[in-house]
């Protein structure tokens, strides 16, 4: 039989190649982590949470923006989280200050003002299903014994990067200082939930079920204007 000239055979050689690669192509892509996916959060559907006797703050609600007044008074406003960020492990967002309180201790109860405070509410997964798409109030949510509360902080007399007990959350949450008080333009934040998580609680993080903002001026009668917007999770 004749010899096939060495052209053709490294021709075939090449096709058989490339062959098995796009046969082989699929079984590998299925080996690829998941790139986590940003869910980017609106604050439209937000919903308020005030305190008896005490004023609410004021907050502008528009789309990914949300402008904070508080003046001499004290609320929360917000939402359950999206079902595509619920694993989320990271958040990141923009925020400013332009007047603010004084520093306080952000571990005492009643002498806790600051400028702007994010909560992130985790939960177990059955208690997550359970509520569904639905906003559990959020002072249920801070007050389940199974849940944990990180909140991100500008305001308060510690350094960057200090971990304190929430007055108010006996054990279930956890301050994190990203700035003391002070004023400031815009500027980029980024934090890592299940590094922070274990950090404060010695445990892995959960759902995450809810997002919050707060701002309050109550214990100083002083004023907060503040702003953050761009929350996005990942």
């Amino acid at each position: 039989m004749p010899k096939q000239p060495i052209e053709r055979q490294l021709s075939r050689r090449n096709l058989l190649a490339l062959g098995a690669g796009v046969l082989a192509a699929p079984a590998f892509l299925s080996f690829a982590q998941p790139v986590n996916a940003m869910t980017s959060i609106s604050f439209s559907d937000w919903q308020p949470w005030t305190f008896r006797g005490i004023p609410p703050t004021s907050f502008g609600l528009s789309g990914t923006s949300l402008n904070i007044n508080a003046q001499q008074s004290s609320s929360v406003v917000y939402g359950v989280v999206p079902r595509s960020g619920r694993g989320a492990s990271s958040a990141s967002w923009q925020w400013q200050v332009s007047q603010t309180v004084g520093p306080t201790n952000l571990a005492a109860r009643g002498g806790d003002d600051r400028a702007i405070a994010l909560y992130f509410v985790f939960v177990d997964a059955d208690t997550a299903a359970r509520f569904g798409d639905s906003t559990p109030s959020m002072s249920r949510l801070l007050g389940m014994r199974g849940g944990r509360t990180l909140i991100y902080v500008w305001g308060g007399n510690a350094a960057r990067g200090a971990v304190l007990d929430s007055p108010y959350l006996r054990g279930r949450g956890k301050t994190v200082v990203l700035r003391s008080a002070g004023t400031g333009g815009w500027t980029s934040e980024r934090v890592d939930l299940a590094a922070d998580h274990q950090r404060a609680f010695g445990q892995a993080k959960q759902t995450l079920i809810a997002v919050g903002v707060s701002s309050d001026s109550d214990d100083t009668g002083a004023v907060n204007a503040a702003g953050l917007r761009n929350l996005s999770l990942s």
